[in-house]
């Protein structure tokens, strides 16, 4: 009776949870609904209505597959197999699994370890890591090349959707500073007193407020992703060096500034700025520096990209893995 009582109660929990989850979602929503009103009906500029609108479309779009994009999540060749995963779970020595799963990660294209140096592996999900995916906590899941859970969108942001986040925060840069721009003219007649109307100076005051608080906060956000894609680094990774076979190496993935951003956003320019799907490869395995520079030696010679920074940083979180790595929890 008890029991059933604690599952209950757990299942109301989790719901409650994900309704609430949607709440910032909701937030912005509203916050965007309104100013397209009080930008199309009750300023009514009509000079700046088409370009508005055009800005609006993509805004709107990409924030679409931001939101609803599902987490891509590793396929079932790094899953353990029932007799692997119960010879796992039944053997008691830590080394001994170690050792299992060194063996298991021959047959898979796996290159990073833990800060221990054992193979990645999520005991949730029972499978061995690919190269850059972690287990998010809130989606209790694996996620392919996971950069960090966005409240915002309701979203785990990793392979599937990290060119579609980056396209929304680009648009929504622009649809702040359009707004701001167009509207400032009309914020110094409110200021001359020159609007007959108290509703219109409601929505110029509001409107350029809301506008310029955004764009602050959204422009920093945007020039740090700008930063690490320009590195071939997500989140997770700046914060933690990735270590490989041979250790540690913060520009292990770090291909050069286009090579880079073809990464993201695909060899065609012209899928760049539209959000559909255009990112290489299947997001289990990625080209690595090392690689490249046994195939090009030039690259060996070339200068790293990042500033002195402190590579212990990162690895501070990861040397408290032992076989099994920590959560990704939501940025």
């Amino acid at each position: 009776m008890r029991r059933g009582w604690k599952m209950a109660l757990s299942g109301g929990l989790r719901c409650c949870r994900r309704v609430l989850s949607w709440v910032p979602v909701l937030v912005i929503v509203l916050v965007v609904l309104w100013s397209y009103y009080a930008y199309v009906f009750e300023l009514c500029l009509v000079v700046y209505l088409i370009l508005y609108h055009a800005i609006f479309v993509f805004f709107t779009w990409t924030y679409w597959k931001s939101i609803f994009t599902l987490p891509q999540q590793p396929n079932q060749k790094f899953h353990l197999s029932y007799t692997d995963k119960e010879r796992y779970e039944n053997e008691e020595r830590p080394e001994v699994q170690k050792q299992m799963l060194v063996d298991m990660a021959k047959k898979l294209p796996v290159y990073t370890r833990t800060g221990s140096g054992a193979v990645r592996f999520c005991d949730r999900c029972h499978l061995i890591k690919p190269d850059r995916c972690h287990h998010c906590s809130v989606c209790a899941m694996c996620v392919l090349k996971m950069d960090h859970h966005c409240p915002w969108v309701n979203n785990c942001i990793g392979f599937s959707n990290y060119k579609f986040f980056l396209q929304f925060l680009a648009y929504s840069v622009l649809y702040c500073l359009y707004i701001a721009t167009t509207v400032f003219s009309y914020f110094i007649k409110y200021w001359r007193g020159e609007l007959p109307s108290v509703r219109s100076k409601f929505h110029v005051l509001f409107l350029l407020f809301v506008a310029c608080m955004f764009f602050v906060s959204l422009v920093i956000l945007f020039g740090y992703h700008c930063w690490l894609v320009s590195r071939n680094k997500t989140t997770l990774e700046a914060f933690c060096t990735p270590v490989f076979t041979s250790g540690p190496e913060k520009n292990g993935f770090n291909l050069g500034f286009i090579k880079n951003i073809q990464q993201v956003f695909g060899d065609k320019k012209k899928f760049w700025l539209i959000p559909v799907g255009s990112s290489p490869g299947d997001g289990h395995s990625f080209p690595m520096r090392s690689r490249n520079e046994s195939q090009d030696p030039l690259l060996a010679n070339e200068e790293p990209w990042e500033d002195n920074e402190d590579d212990n940083r990162g690895n501070t979180w990861e040397s408290t893995e032992v076989g099994v790595e920590v959560e990704s929890k939501p940025f």
